[in-house]
């Protein structure tokens, strides 16, 4: 890489690795560190194509979602904890923002990563549903039926979210002010 495009990919990372982070963050279902992995295993991979990208945020957008694609499909995959008790947890208090955020947060982590990665992908990053299905390399009923699925769970896991709104419409995540709060079960 030469001396302009090293600047400008040092440039990139200082701008915009925030919130890449975010979306590394929501997609890998609130873990920090695996979103610092993912988003740095997708800015080492977009260095050594740096002089060819032309829209560099797409570009790293893109190597975040299907990264975590790969991950889920992994057969060696982490497994989720079981214990003989819940753990003792106060409930939200729905006024308070912060509360809001870490119970959609808890609520999120514990969906498939696919459905996650869908609900991001539609309502953090707003894309429509033919660009969630071509970027999951699946058919626009897949995307739809997913996330139906995936809000339908939202709703068992935090009914909390639903009671928020007067009018029953579906939760929404939280907006891209968002910032990473670690969450351990």
């Amino acid at each position: 890489m030469d001396a302009e495009a090293q600047d400008s990919f040092r440039e990139f990372v200082a701008h915009r690795s925030s919130a890449l982070l975010k979306t590394a963050v929501l997609l890998s279902g609130g873990d920090r560190h695996a979103a610092e992995d993912l988003l740095q295993n997708a800015l080492i991979k977009a260095a050594g194509r740096w002089h060819r990208i032309d829209e560099p945020e797409a570009y790293v957008r893109q190597i975040l979602y299907r990264q975590q694609i790969s991950r889920w499909r992994l057969k060696w995959r982490r497994r989720e904890l079981t214990v003989a008790e819940p753990p003792d947890t106060a409930g939200p208090d729905a006024s308070s923002a912060t509360d809001l955020r870490l119970l959609m947060r808890g609520a999120l982590s514990r969906l498939t990563a696919r459905q996650r990665t869908v609900l991001v992908l539609r309502y953090f990053e707003d894309l429509p549903e033919a660009d969630v299905a071509r970027i999951l390399g699946c058919s626009v009923g897949t995307v739809r039926s997913t996330t139906h699925r995936s809000l339908a769970r939202l709703r068992t896991l935090a009914p909390e979210l639903t009671a928020l709104d007067p009018a029953g419409n579906e939760p929404q995540l939280p907006s891209r002010d968002y910032s990473p709060v670690e969450v351990r079960p």
